[in-house]
């Protein structure tokens, strides 16, 4: 047999009904307001991007001081000789061994290398000669010797780290 209905079943359905159809009612006013609030904030916001993105690109060039390309300026004669210059060779590239075999070339073309080591980065791409104040001409000899492109001076190698030697080269993948 059925049990008698109870006067307060028959409040509680409908207020259950209620509640599901306002919450759903109330589900969709959010996402409403939400696609109102990106439609009057996303003109703006996107047109505060373009003007950063222009700003930043368009702004002046800070100077730093780039790498000179040994045929650009003149230089003059080196001072040292082969056997005199010292080039500290630092491996760049990642490669076990290259600091070495680097090492091995220049003392075959008659340079001085007192030391070899890894460089504070194992990602460069490019091989760069460097050289300490007074010693441009040399760094520019050995770059024309080794075929290397980049030559600057001292950059990120404090000169007493290169153990005498006047040069530094970088080793990098090219």
């Amino acid at each position: 047999m059925d049990a008698p209905l109870d006067p307060h079943d028959a409040l509680i359905r409908p207020w259950r009904t209620a509640t599901l159809v306002a919450s759903l009612v109330a589900a969709v006013e959010l996402v409403l307001l939400l696609g109102a609030a990106f439609l009057l904030l996303a003109k703006p916001l996107s047109h505060a991007m373009q003007r950063h993105a222009e700003a930043t690109a368009f702004a002046p060039v800070k100077k730093r001081a780039a790498p000179v390309h040994p045929k650009q300026a003149p230089i003059g004669l080196p001072k040292l000789v082969r056997a005199e210059t010292g080039v500290f060779v630092l491996n760049g590239n990642g490669r076990a061994g290259a600091a070495s075999a680097e090492a091995g070339k220049l003392t075959a073309l008659g340079y001085r290398v007192p030391g070899t080591g890894n460089a504070t980065r194992q990602d460069l791409a490019t091989t760069v000669v460097m050289f300490k104040r007074g010693f441009h001409a040399e760094a520019a000899r050995l770059a024309h010797d080794l075929h290397v492109k980049v030559v600057g001076p001292l950059d990120g190698v404090r000169p007493s780290a290169l153990r005498g030697a006047q040069l530094a080269i970088v080793l990098g993948a090219r």
